[in-house]
This record gives C-alpha cells, sequence and structure tokens, in this order.
C-alpha cells in the first residue's frame, strides 16, 4: 500500500508538533520548512488535522500550532485511515467492470493486506513515532545552532 504525498507530510507535521517544548508554539511555515514541504501544502494537511481535532491553531501573538492531546496518544493507524479515506487498494467497479469480479481471489487477497497495514499501525501512536531516535532529529529540524 502507498500512502498520498498529503498523508506523508500531515504526518510529518505531527511529529514535528509532538517534539516541541511546552509553551513553544510553531506557525505553519516553520513546520513546513523544518519538514522540508511547500508552505501551500502544509496549510491544507494542518486544517484537515485541525480538522480531526489533532491540532490546534492559535492567532495572533503568542499563536502558533499546538498538538492536542488527542493527538499526541492518536493511533497512527486511526490518522493513516482519516487522511487516507477507507477505500479498498482496488476497486473493481466503474466504466469497464472488471469480468472477474465474481470469481476474484485477487480483491480478498488485496483487502486482507490492506487490514494487516493498519493492524501494525493501529498500537503505534504519535508519541511512538517521535521517540529516540527520531525526537531529537526533529527537534534539530529548527532548532537554530548554538552560537
Amino acid at each position: 500500500m502507498r500512502l498520498t504525498k498529503f498523508t506523508d507530510l500531515a504526518l510529518r507535521a505531527v511529529m514535528r508538533l509532538a517534539v516541541s517544548e511546552q509553551n513553544a508554539s510553531l506557525t505553519t511555515r516553520e513546520v513546513a520548512e523544518a519538514v522540508n514541504v511547500p508552505y501551500t501544502h502544509m496549510t491544507k494537511a494542518i486544517s484537515r488535522l485541525q480538522h480531526l481535532g489533532v491540532v490546534e491553531a492559535r492567532r495572533g501573538r503568542g499563536g502558533g500550532l499546538e498538538l492536542t492531546s488527542l493527538g499526541r496518544r492518536a493511533s497512527v493507524g486511526w490518522l493513516v485511515r482519516e487522511l487516507e479515506g477507507e477505500g479498498e487498494v482496488v476497486t473493481c467497479e466503474g466504466d469497464a467492470p472488471c469480468p472477474l469480479r465474481a470469481a476474484c481471489r485477487l480483491r480478498r487477497a488485496l483487502r486482507e493486506a490492506q487490514d494487516a497495514f493498519y493492524a501494525t499501525l493501529d498500537p503505534l501512536t504519535v508519541s511512538d513515532l517521535v521517540t529516540s531516535p527520531t525526537g531529537p532529529v526533529l527537534v534539530r529540524l529548527t532548532t537554530p545552532p548554538p552560537g
């Protein structure tokens, strides 16, 4: 299974926000620069993450982005499902329905593979993703060098 770029950058944003210090909110632009994605793409991902209740955005002085408690404890499998949608790996309908549909074993095998993919991600939380060695690398992405 292959994730969309949108899901990939949303996950990177969540990971970067997960290692932000308490009361040190980052802007959307800072997160975009840290994870090396265009600002316009990041704004769309942040908007979706806000809608899901994973990220809180505050405007004005002292504003910025913050991962919510739901965002910290969210299952990576749940988050990927929400970002990707519940669609199947292949569809058998369309302009020309597949003539093998009634007797096809491939669709079932791909559905089982997709279920296994999510079963691997379900026990992981966003907090799990940012344990060492990942967390310290994420922190350094936007931390200016000393001196």
